[in-house]
């Protein structure tokens, strides 16, 4: 939305009418990246200042209602808030009421919002403030879009749970519905029978203004699922074990559709969740055509007779509809990948990341394995003698001793699980067994429950759970992306000391799809992947070095040693409590929750002018420099001259590394510039919520802190600016290079630009001055948005790369782009050595090369209105 505020700014100064800037399609924006995690149950014990300065006390909070009737004692279960008595006999507890507010399971009353969620609310709303009113400003000036704001849930859980219509009814025209998103999770919608699939904001961008978005005709590749589940397997277990074998089969840049007999024994939930992780395997979407098991959930979701009956028709009638209890012909498909049900096994998946799968059973000898091995994807390098030391800290008036594989982190987050009711009810199953055992987790382990959307919180309050994932810490702290974006509250200072003078591998377990070094936190070094109950499985430990087969997780009452079977829920249990208590009233609490409105959003003021009135002394919402030399006509492509290289990278890359979405590390050039505008780092907030302000993400570009260049051979957001010979953060190196007039390149290896579809991963190396990348390989994605912003993408020709070629990355580089540019053309490179090679100019279409020489799709659209 920044940048369309800009393109009226700047279809105004070359003389067009700004009005016209409108997207052309219904475009709904979900606000869910700007929580985080400063209260926590432990963080507000210990309250919270990342920033340093005072600290103010916590604010109690009031009752719901007033109490209708003196409530029955609830043991002095932690999980409540109301006056309850401690000490009433044992008994069975009573039943937990559907369609309440949160209840205490013990008395049936209502108790208040915890306060966890409303702290970080409050914080979210008062750090976020300037961006709220810019978006709610866009609400008010822009056709064709809506805002959904904080609070609310996040963009693919809103999605699949308000926003799908499955059949679009205009006017009685029935067409697919079908959607592309700027997150990378929207393939989610594919486990309801709806095309989806996530885009580069880039493009989604160009979309939203009416172009067309182009792509080869993709392969459909079938993934046959056949045999059945077993029942320790969770939705998680069969995503990772899907996710190895589409990854092995080579899937990137293809469509997968799924049939076989097991697809039947998925619910939609499980459907969504396997859907939801397609960008981790490269497939641009994962397809279940809708069945009757589709229409089931359709109708525990809201839908009404005639719709259902209408979306069943039609289906059929254009042959969308898939029975697996008949014996029709499948489809023919590209290629066939098979998958057995039956062979899953519960799996996490680490250290680093989402695609080394470890099973739980071996997952202590793993982790030893990964504290020998060299230091690199998996392994920590750690010295023999050094791997059993244990380090004393004391905590809250307590000693513990910290180790190698200790969790000090523990989130079951908002990403791939909040859909699936199965998966998120055995976690609170398994932490109600758990309690009742006498288990308990250790106080300074940063443990939060972050659901995707309120309903997630429903339906564990309705079926009686949540205070029990309270007591172990697993409070709910928000709706949105908190941990999984790096945006969890800083660990306390006595475990960080500790881990560093140890110098330990701290872990983090969480239930996400991201899990790249450094991503949760700069000192905890490996991060599991986990099914949600695994997540507080793990917690419960205290550590992942642990073999849960022969050692308890704790001693519980009477000195009892308490293993995992002995708390972990059956398929049995899970399938009641979800139907019984789950499916037929989460939906109805989301709609309404939609339609009520969010009362601080809706209490926001917002100017009403076509024009964004740009504060200039803002640091959040900055008019970006994009669109500086708009003019009617594009000039010509210039070639690539006498070129340094900014960064010599190798391979697996990722849009983390490139532009960080989570903490502001305050020895960084974006700190620096915040500083410098009169901010203290309490107020820096992250790079997510700050991404309306080019100057804070320009610097922020290559400022991940596991950034490996091999101009510096160790990891670092370093260069070296090579006509003077200094080693510098790579923003202060741009900028000299930019002075200077010499233009930049990127050496890369395979896979350069994986993860999250973000658009500033493009964006910021463009503004650094970077005019092309020379890769290996490109993740597809990325390499779109490369070209949509104006960067060359150019592939090394297969078997070679830097080395065989003999480059050190310390020459200077020219390109030459020829006038009749063509997709895939043959481009040679010349370097200041003498030295002469080619390599492939990555445009797949005339379109992209259209879309190049304009310089990026913005510019292309924005010329389209003068």
């Amino acid at each position: 939305m920044v940048d369309f505020a800009a393109m009226r700014e700047a279809v105004r100064n070359a003389g067009g009418d700004p009005v016209k800037v409108n997207p052309a399609c219904p475009t709904d924006l979900t606000v869910d990246h700007s929580l985080q995690i400063d209260f926590s149950k432990c963080a507000i014990q210990n309250a919270p200042n990342p920033g340093g300065g005072e600290q103010k006390p916590l604010a109690r909070l009031s009752p719901l209602k007033p109490p209708l009737r003196k409530p029955p004692p609830c043991r002095g279960h932690s999980g409540c808030r109301g006056p309850c008595e401690a000490g009433r006999s044992p008994g069975p507890f009573p039943a937990q009421i559907e369609n309440t507010p949160i209840l205490c399971p013990f008395h049936l009353q209502p108790v208040p919002e915890p306060e966890t969620v409303l702290k970080n609310q409050e914080m979210e709303f008062g750090r976020n403030r300037e961006r709220l009113q810019f978006f709610k400003w866009s609400s008010k000036v822009f056709e064709n879009v809506s805002i959904i704001p904080p609070e609310t849930g996040t963009a693919h859980q809103v999605n699949l749970e308000y926003l799908s219509r499955v059949v679009f009814d205009v006017k009685d025209f029935l067409h697919p519905d079908s959607v592309v998103g700027t997150d990378s999770h929207t393939t989610m919608v594919n486990g309801l029978g709806i095309l989806g699939w996530g885009v580069g904001g880039i493009e989604a961008e160009a979309a939203m203004l009416g172009m067309p978005l182009t792509l080869p005709l993709p392969e459909v590749v079938g993934c046959e699922l056949t045999g059945t589940v077993s029942p320790f397997a969770t939705s998680i277990d069969i995503v990772l074990s899907i996710t190895k074998h589409l990854r092995q089969a080579d899937v990137a840049g293809k469509f997968v559709e799924f049939f076989g007999s097991g697809v039947s024994q998925l619910s939609v939930a499980d459907r969504t969740t396997i859907a939801n992780m397609c960008p981790e395997y490269g497939a641009i979407l994962s397809f279940f055509p809708v069945d009757n098991v589709t229409l089931k959930h359709l109708k525990h979701a809201g839908f009404d007779k005639a719709k259902l009956e209408v979306t069943e028709a039609y289906l059929k009638a254009v042959k969308l509809f898939r029975n697996y209890e008949s014996s029709s012909r499948e489809p023919e498909y590209s290629q066939v990948v098979q998958v057995s049900l039956s062979s899953i096994i519960p799996y996490v998946s680490g250290p680093k990341r989402s695609q080394d799968r470890v099973a739980v059973n071996n997952m202590k000898s793993d982790f030893q394995a990964c504290l020998n091995e060299k230091s690199g994807v998996k392994g920590f390098q750690i010295a023999a003698e050094k791997q059993n030391d244990i380090v004393p800290v004391q905590y809250e008036g307590n000693e513990y001793k910290l180790s190698h594989g200790c969790v000090v982190i523990a989130a079951v987050i908002s990403c791939t699980n909040n859909c699936n009711p199965s998966v998120m009810l055995a976690a609170g199953l398994l932490a109600k067994k758990a309690v009742e055992a006498g288990l308990e987790v250790k106080p300074y382990i940063r443990t939060s429950l972050s659901p995707g959307s309120g309903m997630v919180t429903h339906y564990l309050s309705s079926s009686g759970v949540l205070p029990y994932l309270s007591k172990l810490g697993f409070e709910v702290v928000g709706y949105g992306c908190s941990t999984c974006v790096g945006n969890t509250a800083p660990l306390p200072e006595a475990i960080r000391n500790a881990i560093k003078q140890g110098d330990l591998v701290a872990c983090g377990v969480l239930s996400g799809t991201k899990n790249f070094e450094g991503r949760l936190c700069d000192c905890v070094r490996a991060n599991y992947l986990a099914s949600p109950p695994l997540v507080v499985a793990y917690a419960i430990a205290g550590t992942v070095h642990i073999d849960f087969d022969t050692e308890p997780l704790g001693t519980g009452f009477n000195g009892k040693s308490i293993y995992l079977r002995d708390i972990w829920p059956t398929r049995q249990e899970l399938h009641t409590v979800e139907e019984e208590r789950v499916i037929s009233s989460m939906f109805k609490e989301l709609k309404e929750k939609m339609e009520k409105g969010n009362k601080r959003w809706n209490l926001l003021e917002a100017p009403e002018s076509t024009l964004f009135p740009w504060d200039l002394k803002s640091t959040y919402i900055r008019c970006p420099s994009f669109f500086d030399k708009l003019a009617k006509e594009a000039a010509p492509p210039r070639a690539v001259e006498n070129a340094h290289v900014l960064l010599f990278l190798g391979d697996s890359v990722t849009t983390d590394h490139i532009s960080p979405a989570g903490s502001i590390a305050r020895s960084s050039a974006a700190a620096k510039y915040l500083t410098s505008k009169g901010l203290t780092p309490r107020e820096f907030n992250s790079y997510g919520a700050r991404r309306g302000n080019d100057a804070v993400m320009t610097r922020g570009t290559f400022a991940n802190i596991k950034l490996l260049n091999k101009f510096i051979g160790k990891p670092a957001p370093k260069t070296i600016h090579f006509p003077s010979g200094q080693t510098l953060d790579v923003f202060e190196a741009a900028e000299l290079y930019q002075k200077e007039g010499i233009p930049v390149i990127i050496l890369a290896g395979k896979k350069y630009g994986l993860g999250s579809s973000r658009d500033w991963a493009a964006k910021g190396p463009f503004l650094l001055g970077v005019k092309a990348v020379l890769a290996e390989s490109y993740e597809k994605v990325h390499r779109s948005q490369l070209i949509g912003i104006g960067i060359a993408p150019l592939q090394f020709r297969p078997g070679e790369n830097p080395s065989t070629l003999g480059l050190t990355g310390r020459e200077q580089f020219s390109i030459l782009f020829p006038p009749d540019l063509l997709p895939r053309m043959t481009l040679d490179v010349k370097t200041s050595t003498g030295k002469v090679f080619s390599v492939i100019a990555l445009f797949e279409n005339s379109m992209e090369i259209t879309l190049y020489k304009n310089g990026g799709s913005l510019n292309f659209v924005a010329r389209r209105f003068l």
